[in-house]
């Protein structure tokens, strides 16, 4: 039996999430049925995170254990032949040790946020960022979300169906930045609430809009009430980035 770590890059739009469903598609049963053609294996695949329906991936990292003896590029081809047409690619594949675990290994985890500041349509972009037509202040936007950074119970920005043990956690940095017609949001932590992320978002957009003041961040945090929330970022705009491991410090 051979642990295969991959790396995976996907659009969320046609998947009902990154986890099985059994109400729709999902990323996981089209890389496990996948890998299924290659060798005749029924496989598992364990991931380093969770994405809802529509969100997106640049660097998922996943792992699944094959018996069939290959090559980690010759199974990286023939998985990126089966996955078609399906919008996901294995941009890397390589051998790791049995107690490597893509999930349970991993150190940290970040998220990149896509805002489309314009008044026109999108048309290459559809799907893949979240278009505000009203002008953002990134800059008030950077300022506000500084208040999350730290340990902190973020029952605020917490879905009412997180199955997470505890609502605190530690958010490493959150950054808001303006390139051109765009608002990046960038974060990392060693792991995330349901929905964590898409509602920091969300209350940032207020600020940048000037319906929130930059101090509503952190009041809205205190609150420790999903009362308290503003909005709910889309998940159009959502990209899991990077995982982070061990050997990768």
């Amino acid at each position: 039996m051979t642990r295969f770590a991959l790396t995976l890059e996907f659009d969320g739009t046609p998947f009902m999430g990154l986890q099985r469903q059994a109400h729709g598609p999902s990323v996981q049963q089209a890389v496990e049925e996948a890998i299924t053609r290659i060798t005749g294996e029924n496989v598992v695949m364990f991931a380093a995170g969770r994405t809802d329906a529509g969100v997106h991936a640049l660097h998922m990292r996943a792992h699944v254990d094959v018996e069939k003896d290959i090559a980690p590029f010759r199974l990286m081809e023939a998985m990126n032949y089966h996955l078609r047409p399906d919008p996901i690619a294995v941009t890397h594949a390589c051998v790791v040790a049995d107690d490597w675990h893509a999930r349970f290994s991993c150190l940290g985890r970040s998220y990149i946020y896509r805002i489309a500041n314009r008044r026109a349509p999108l048309t290459l972009e559809a799907n893949r960022a979240w278009q505000v037509h009203q002008p953002l202040d990134a800059e008030a936007m950077h300022r506000a979300a500084q208040a999350l950074i730290g340990l902190h119970d973020f029952t605020t920005f917490r879905s009412v169906h997180c199955q997470a043990a505890s609502p605190v956690k530690t958010l490493d940095s959150l950054n808001v930045r303006r390139e051109g017609e765009w608002v990046i949001i960038d974060t990392a932590a060693r792991s995330y609430l349901h929905h964590q992320v898409r509602s920091m978002v969300g209350c940032l957009a207020l600020v940048g809009m000037g319906r929130w003041r930059v101090e509503q961040m952190a009041e809205a945090l205190a609150a420790r009430d999903r009362g308290a929330l503003g909005l709910n970022a889309p998940s159009s705009g959502l990209y899991f980035d990077r995982a982070v491991y061990p050997e990768e410090e």
